[in-house]
């Protein structure tokens, strides 16, 4: 092994062993000077980039810790190298700093463009726009405001946009070839928590028990959504067949309020701000806030194709780094006014600051008289824990989306991108959960993501096989 190799070799002088003193070693300085790489460089590790990068940012740290060159030669002698960088990496974090150095490479995409959909749910991926955590990290972003959630899924497997605002099942049913051509689909963050409810006509005050909604024709924005799923579990739970007891209509958002008000739909489970804007235009009251079904369920995620991620990994760190950024300060209260201004202009939501101000602060009207103060009735945060999109795969099965076998685990961990966002988010200081899977309550009952067959089967209410 050469002393290039090991830049901790106790027999090298670090920081000045080489005919110019500028590198570690004399091999260093002659692989850096050679022009050409020799031809089994490919096979040689000493020249591989992730390596030397690897191994100089090692070197470095040392030679931060142990400025004098004999001092550093008696601790590795006593130690032995192996020893020391297992010593040092427990309280500096070697994988983090490399991973950073990789990722601070040259862009291989800067022009992007990215769907959304013009609701709150997106808030970190716009207000990353006009706050500028895109060109920080060297992006050239162009938000596409899309009319509906069929064409941000159209674009996505047209390549038309590079990266998107979805509905956190979406790029489940999409790997899966649900309702379109299959296409490998990652999460790499949830957009928001929380943020929704059920919204009903004025006309309905004295319809409060959900035994009688009967009849009723509900919204949603897309058969693949939390929306739609909550719903379906809300009414099923009131003893409701959600496929003939009540009409579920899949509307786009911007739609929602105005098929309320001409009486085309009783309500509707939608994103937010439509449901504080129908009891702003005072054709609405809001029913239930989501987070009173589950506290705490995802809504919208960002993702991106599989392939965009493999080709261009550099763009994609810094596009990551762009996205948590902005959701860790949208987690933040005291930047929710502040939020509600960049984001209300009508190249992005295109509504009343007031409305957007109600729903990320949490004190509203609920259109039957009252102000209510739920401080966490939105929030934001991005780690996309796979016990979620098992969740969402139980009720795709339970409502016939998908039938036969599931392999739950298999589709959440491929699909949401946790172990990166734990990497990511601890570059950046973040904090992330070190599990990936996690139980949690639905309206009282609790969901155990080891065992979603047993969930499934304690349903009286489902689709019929």
């Amino acid at each position: 092994m050469s002393a290039f190799d090991n830049p901790f070799d106790p027999n090298v002088r670090l920081g000045a062993a080489c005919q110019c003193g500028h590198h570690t070693s004399q091999a260093e300085h002659d692989a850096v000077a050679s022009a050409t790489p020799p031809a089994n460089a490919a096979a040689d590790p000493g020249n591989d980039p992730d390596a030397l990068n690897s191994r100089a940012i090692q070197s470095a740290a040392m030679r931060a810790l142990f400025p004098q060159d004999e001092l550093r030669r008696r601790f590795l002698r006593a130690v032995g190298t192996s020893t020391a960088m297992a010593a040092v990496s427990s309280f500096l974090p070697f994988g983090a700093l490399e991973a950073m150095a990789q990722d601070k490479g040259p862009l291989e995409k800067k022009d992007l463009k990215i769907g959304f959909i013009a609701i709150t749910c997106a808030s970190p991926l716009i207000m990353a726009d006009p706050l500028g955590f895109y060109r920080k990290e060297g992006l050239n972003v162009q938000l596409m405001k899309t009319a509906g959630w069929a064409l941000i899924r159209d674009k996505m497997i047209n390549k038309e946009h590079d990266a998107s605002h979805f509905l956190s099942p979406m790029p489940l049913a999409i790997s899966m070839g649900l309702g379109s051509t299959a296409m490998p689909m990652d999460v790499a963050t949830i957009q928001n928590i929380n943020g929704q409810a059920i919204t009903l006509h004025v006309k309905h005050k004295d319809k409060r028990d959900p035994k009688q909604w009967k009849g009723f024709k509900f919204a949603v924005p897309f058969e693949y959504s939390m929306h739609n799923f909550l719903l379906r579990y809300y009414v099923a739970e009131h003893g409701l067949d959600p496929d003939t007891d009540i009409q579920i209509r899949v509307t786009p958002p911007p739609e929602m309020v105005a098929n309320l008000r001409a009486g085309n739909i009783d309500g509707f489970l939608g994103p937010d701000p439509f449901n504080q804007r129908a009891v702003y235009d005072e054709v609405g009251f809001i029913h239930i806030l989501s987070k009173e079904i589950w506290d705490g369920h995802p809504c919208c995620a960002f993702g991106l194709p599989e392939a965009f991620i493999k080709e261009n990994p550099n763009t994609f760190a810094a596009l990551y780094r762009s996205v948590l950024t902005a959701a860790a300060m949208a987690r933040d209260p005291k930047h929710r006014p502040l939020i509600a201004e960049v984001i209300s202009p009508a190249n992005y939501l295109n509504q009343p600051v007031t409305v957007l101000e109600q729903v990320l602060t949490g004190k509203f009207a609920d259109g039957l008289g009252n102000v209510k103060n739920v401080p966490d009735r939105a929030d934001f945060d991005p780690f996309p824990w796979q016990s979620m999109a098992v969740w969402m795969l139980t009720q795709m099965k339970r409502w016939g989306y998908v039938k036969g076998d599931v392999n739950y685990r298999q589709i959440a961990e491929k699909v949401f991108l946790a172990t990166d966002a734990r990497k990511r988010m601890a570059e950046l200081g973040q904090k992330a959960p070190a599990a990936s899977y996690a139980k949690f309550k639905v309206m009282g009952k609790e969901f155990d993501p080891a065992q979603p067959e047993k969930y499934l089967s304690g349903f009286a209410i489902r689709k019929k096989a």
